[in-house]
């Protein structure tokens, strides 16, 4: 992305010093890493990283703004995971974009968004450890000004609202068993707030409890992180119910999930989001929806996908839908899929491997009163289908990444 510092880094790396980044973070995060880590960071201008920002803005604008959107996403939202005190406006949003050449431009290309926490600790980690590996000057993981100091303090005021951190949990399902625990590590010991089962989880009247270092403990802020389609597919029995009139504060809570999703997707009107419909507007025929070439979608059509809305990390996606793939979804339930032209990345980061595909995630936080700030950006890199590890298994140069933003 910039040549010069590219170019630099191509030709400094070397295996050992990849190898000490991730025992430096095994190191910090106090366990192992389950996901890839790729070998390189990103490096990008600020003046992209503005533009993807703007263009960010403008969609979860439009999305928050819009009563009749705000309508039908309360009424997307299933009775049992609605919260009667729940945020009226979401804390935590995520922008994914795919990276796409437009002539001698780089663009974004929408790829999701999710008001769903994200990796705020572990990203930081990732990206202070790659910028003291690699001896990087002259670049920050951080945009719009943010330093260490500045970026703590408005993730820490989002995830612990004022609260004793001790009264405050990070609620997920089998914590030690997500890949994402690093994460969970990485919270408690920049901002105190530890993991819990929500099963560990005990009520008494209105108010939530759990038990910390053998001490019975007050639960009055929740940072969410347990995903409904895992605890619907889970089965398993909550020690409360989402609907109650509980006496305790909730933070990417499960409403918000439904309500900024790729169920917005077809809502937005902007020229980085690809084309998706909803599959209920296709009828019982093949959906002829014209792509923006010009051609009508047709069953098996490779530059088409099929998505569930409400899936996580990627799951239940099929490329080129076939007629039996749609004819498979009952009539009641295609309100809940989408039909979505492919965004066919652009390789666009130089590696010795070759030119490498790289999705980016702006991680925004909203405190109260001040509105949503970007605070991080997020990178997996790839040249498989998708991003995810399934799609790069056995490639070199592909995983999560951090990004380096230069003046």
């Amino acid at each position: 992305m910039i040549p010069v510092l590219r170019h630099a880094f191509n030709r400094s790396y070397t295996d050992a010093r990849h190898q000490a980044l991730i025992e430096t973070l095994t190191q910090r995060c106090g366990g192992s890493i389950d996901f890839r880590l790729s070998e390189t960071p990103c490096f990008f201008p600020s003046s992209l990283i503005a533009e993807l920002e703007t263009a960010a803005r403008a969609m979860i604008d439009q999305l928050i703004g819009d009563r009749n959107y705000r309508r039908a996403a309360d009424a997307i939202v299933p009775p049992e995971f609605r919260i009667p005190n729940g945020e009226v406006s979401p804390t935590f949003v995520q922008v994914d974009f795919g990276l796409v050449r437009a002539g001698d431009r780089i663009e974004g290309r929408l790829v999701e968004l999710q008001a769903f926490p994200s990796l705020y600790g572990f990203q930081m980690i990732l990206a202070e450890t790659a910028r003291e590996t690699w001896q990087l000057d002259g670049v920050s993981p951080f945009p719009n000004g943010l330093d260490r100091e500045t970026y703590l303090q408005s993730v820490g005021a989002a995830i612990v609202g004022g609260h004793d951190p001790a009264e405050v949990v990070l609620m997920e399902i089998d914590p030690e068993k997500q890949k994402t625990r690093p994460d969970f590590a990485m919270t408690e010991r920049l901002w105190g707030v530890r993991a819990v089962d929500v099963r560990a989880v005990s009520r008494e009247g209105r108010h939530l409890y759990y038990d910390r270092d053998g001490r019975r403990t007050r639960i009055r802020r929740v940072y969410n992180r347990v995903i409904p389609d895992d605890l619907s597919r889970s089965g398993i029995s909550l020690p409360f119910d989402y609907r109650d009139d509980l006496d305790v504060e909730w933070t990417g809570g499960p409403d918000w999930f439904f309500r900024l999703s790729k169920f917005s997707i077809p809502f937005l009107r902007h020229p980085w989001v690809p084309r998706t419909h909803f599959l209920s507007e296709a009828g019982a025929e093949a959906p002829a929806y014209e792509t923006t070439a010009g051609r009508p979608f047709r069953a098996g059509d490779p530059d088409w996908l099929l998505k569930p809305l409400f899936s996580y990390a990627g799951g239940g996606i099929i490329f080129g839908p076939t007629q039996a793939d749609i004819d498979a979804i009952p009539a009641g339930q295609r309100h809940l899929y989408v039909l979505q032209e492919r965004v066919q990345f652009t390789p666009v980061i130089d590696t010795p491997f070759g030119a490498t595909q790289a999705e980016i995630r702006l991680m925004f936080v909203g405190n109260s009163g001040s509105g949503l700030a970007l605070v991080l950006p997020l990178i997996r890199m790839g040249r498989g289908k998708m991003m995810g590890v399934d799609h790069n298994k056995g490639l070199s140069w592909v995983g999560a990444a951090a990004a380096m933003i230069a003046p």
